[in-house]
């Protein structure tokens, strides 16, 4: 029996995870739902009916698992309790800081709906996660670090967009090299932010902008660039959509740490990505955890769960006695 997929949001994201569920061979997708009209939505599987978000609920009892699609500033908070209460739910909510309080509210109405919620489900938060968990369970005495990129940040190059002069913009982050082969050789250096990474701006300037005073804007921009090292380049609408109409990204996980009586033994853990395109890598984790929503699910579980509450034997579509045979 295939578990039914329903995708709420069709961006990039959404579209990652319709692909994902191709992979997926216990998976089929009954649904999408859009906040646009559905009439203008085109998606790439035959026969799916494409419906408005405020009709999910007549599919209550025909979808196994809703995973979710927006983003975390304005959508998720909102969207993931509401549908919690009437599907199990998957969503990659990202803003760390507020993960308590949405764990919380996502919890309440899964349980009042007597369903299975996993948020925060990605590459970070999410597989670094684990591995940041893993890394300190095995080496009490050490020191986290984690670096992201080469890769494009979505926010901020949203941000650099909304800088008056500015067409368009891709924005990489970058980590500092010298930084993360220090961190490999074992000296635990105390890191700065703007140690740590640098950013790099690719940007096509409206007719008549003026360049100094857009590239003085972005490198003095609070919160996004200003403790960073920041590199603006000015380039051609053409060059833009040329060499930078992917959304690769990536990074490191690593820990430093000390083993032996007196800490006499060093270690380094490090978990690595390398992706080509982050919302398609972030939909394969998110559909690969709606296996292990259904399945808790039809276990009796409710409440909200994240990462760290989820068995690794629940991901694979493979059985225990496959697992233990080809992978333990």
């Amino acid at each position: 029996m295939s578990i039914k997929i329903g995708i709420a949001g069709y961006g990039n994201l959404g579209r990652g995870v319709e692909c994902a569920i191709k992979q997926n061979p216990d998976m089929e997708l009954a649904a999408v739902f859009t906040r646009r009209n559905p009439e203008s939505v085109q998606i790439l599987t035959e026969g799916v009916p494409v419906c408005r978000i405020e009709d999910a609920g007549e599919w209550k009892d025909r979808i196994d698992v809703m995973i979710l699609c927006g983003g975390s500033a304005t959508d998720l908070p909102q969207q993931t309790p509401a549908l919690a209460k009437m599907f199990n739910v998957i969503d990659s909510f990202d803003t760390h800081a507020k993960i308590p309080e949405h764990y919380a509210n996502v919890d309440a109405a899964a349980k009042e709906g007597g369903k299975v919620s996993i948020i925060s489900v990605g590459w970070d938060p999410g597989m670094f996660s684990l591995n940041r968990l893993y890394a300190n369970a095995i080496l009490p005495d050490g020191k986290d670090y984690t670096f992201w990129g080469k890769g494009v940040s979505q926010g901020h190059s949203d941000a650099v967009r909304r800088v008056e002069g500015v067409k368009d913009a891709r924005q990489y982050t970058i980590p500092v090299e010298s930084s993360l082969e220090a961190v490999r050789e074992g000296k635990n250096p105390e890191l700065t932010t703007r140690e740590k990474h640098t950013r790099e701006c690719f940007v096509v300037l409206e007719e008549g902008a003026d360049a100094a005073k857009v590239e003085e804007e972005i490198k003095n921009m609070p919160n996004y660039f200003s403790d960073y090292d920041t590199t603006v380049h000015f380039i051609s609408e053409e060059e833009l959509q040329k060499n930078h109409s992917g959304i690769p990204h990536g990074g490191f996980v690593l820990r430093s740490g000390k083993t032996g009586w007196n800490g006499e033994n060093s270690h380094l853990i490090e978990y690595s990505l390398k992706l080509d395109s982050n919302p398609e890598f972030t939909s394969s984790v998110l559909a690969a955890y709606a296996r292990a929503a259904y399945r808790l699910s039809c276990e009796g579980v409710s409440g909200c769960r994240t990462v760290f509450d989820i068995a690794p034997a629940y991901l694979s579509e493979k059985s225990g006695e496959e697992l233990r045979k080809m992978m333990l």
